[in-house]
């Protein structure tokens, strides 16, 4: 369960931004969308859900790239940057992540997460040159894990590690306390640009408990950076591992949506392992790609739900980008009450994602603190982060309010006024299409 990220110098934000997912203080109303898990003795509470608005060019898809930034960083345990294709090119190539300021300053991530009865809390914080800078000489500047509210190491100028009593039955076998050479071992291992965690860390101290919580990034907090990258929803729920399963659950979901076909099937489209595979729509014996015969709102669709019937199913966090993209209103609504219902989301499953579609400021479908935004400075250029919980009641913001006609009055902010009617009308002018006076 996620309860907080933060970034900073990260593309637009270059103040430190916090997207929170614990429940605000002093918020009512709507408490089944809050989850609550155990760490250690204590018990923490998180959203099951937050939509990000914003006009074009705030920075929301920012929030959702430095969350997936991150994860890659995690994941390949490393800042240089990495050959694998990502819609999200900041994640492969890390100096496009500096805000373009013409200065140094370290770009820093950090989040805090419930997992299998820990609490994890871990940040990163890298001098990663100027915007464009690839020859700039990278370097981890500060590097924490914390686990349960205790730490377990603190890299800087330094390296200090502990063995709290939470990590003790992850600990490598035949480890019963620090030594002075294992420090020693473990401040030989630190290279500037490789992870302590993933690197010195695991081999000397505690394979387990790094595994633990690479596990976590890679199956449990589910970034989708762009709509189209949900061709890669095979990460996650890979067909070929249940189909029979998958294809039957897809199907009835398909069919309730409103699909012509009989059924919905996988399909490798090679014989070699690996290879991919497509989706077909099944019309008594005939098959035909499902991108060619369905909607574009029935694909998306047809690749939203895995994902969802995943998270449900295992826990997590779903993070899309443009979660609601040609999809009827009905059935998003439908898909954000499961995750708002106890019986069906018994796994603290949350679903996390921006919009422009106002539907979703209902003060009944989603609590204040459920409802985020980003408004970008246009002298500054920098983002700002918020939600709608941070307004004071004396502002006006109170349960029950019109959240969606305040949004279009420009009440919450993070909304710009367009009129391209001076432009066009420049444009047709001097084509002359208008006559002059």
């Amino acid at each position: 369960m996620l309860l907080e990220f933060k970034t900073k110098n990260y593309k637009s934000f270059y103040d430190e931004m916090c997207f929170s997912m614990i429940p605000a203080p002093k918020q009512k109303g709507l408490d089944y969308s809050i989850l609550a898990m155990q760490a250690g003795t204590k018990e923490y509470k998180g959203l099951c859900s937050a939509v990000i608005y914003g006009p074009n060019a705030s920075g929301k898809t920012n929030v959702i790239g430095a969350m997936d930034t991150f994860k890659a960083i995690v994941m390949r345990g490393n800042i240089d940057n990495s050959d694998s294709f990502s819609l999200n090119a900041a994640a492969s190539s890390l100096e496009l992540i500096p805000n373009c300021k013409g200065v140094i300053e370290p770009t820093e991530f950090s989040i805090r997460y419930v997992d299998d009865g820990l609490l994890i809390d871990y940040s990163l914080k890298a001098d990663l040159g100027k915007f464009m800078d690839r020859d700039h000489p990278r370097k981890i500047l500060e590097e924490r894990l914390s686990v349960n509210e205790k730490q377990v190491f603190l890299r800087n100028e330094n390296l200090s590690v502990d063995l709290p009593s939470p990590v003790k039955e992850y600990l490598n076998k035949n480890i019963k306390r620090k030594t002075a050479k294992m420090q020693e071992i473990a401040e030989g291992s630190l290279v500037d640009t490789e992870l302590f965690l993933n690197n010195g860390f695991k081999s000397i101290f505690a394979q387990e408990l790094v595994t633990k919580i690479l596990g976590w990034f890679s199956s449990k907090f589910i970034v989708i950076y762009h709509a189209e990258d949900l061709r890669l929803v095979r990460r996650f729920t890979d067909p070929r591992t249940n189909t029979v399963y998958v294809e039957r659950t897809l199907t009835d979901a398909a069919k309730a949506f409103g699909i012509t076909a009989n059924a919905l099937g996988y399909r490798s489209t090679s014989e070699k392992e690996g290879e991919d595979v497509v989706l077909y729509s099944i019309f008594q014996d005939k098959l035909l790609p499902a991108e060619v015969f369905e909607s574009y709102g029935t694909i998306r669709f047809i690749n939203e739900f895995p994902l969802i019937l995943y998270v449900l199913l295992n826990g997590g966090t779903l993070v899309m980008d443009e979660f609601d993209a040609s999809i009827h209103p009905m059935a998003l609504m439908n898909i954000i009450n499961i995750f708002h219902n106890d019986d069906s989301n018994i796994n603290h499953a949350q679903l996390i994602f921006n919009t422009h579609n106002p539907i979703f400021l209902d003060a009944s479908l989603l609590r204040r603190d459920e409802i985020k935004f980003v408004e970008r400075d246009e002298v500054t250029g920098n983002s700002t982060h918020y939600a709608l919980s941070d307004f004071r009641t004396a502002d006006g913001v109170r349960k029950g309010e019109d959240y969606m006609g305040n949004y279009f009055v420009s009440r919450y902010g993070a909304i710009r006024d367009i009129d391209f009617s001076p432009i066009l009308e420049k444009a047709m002018a001097g084509t002359g299409v208008i006559a002059h006076g």
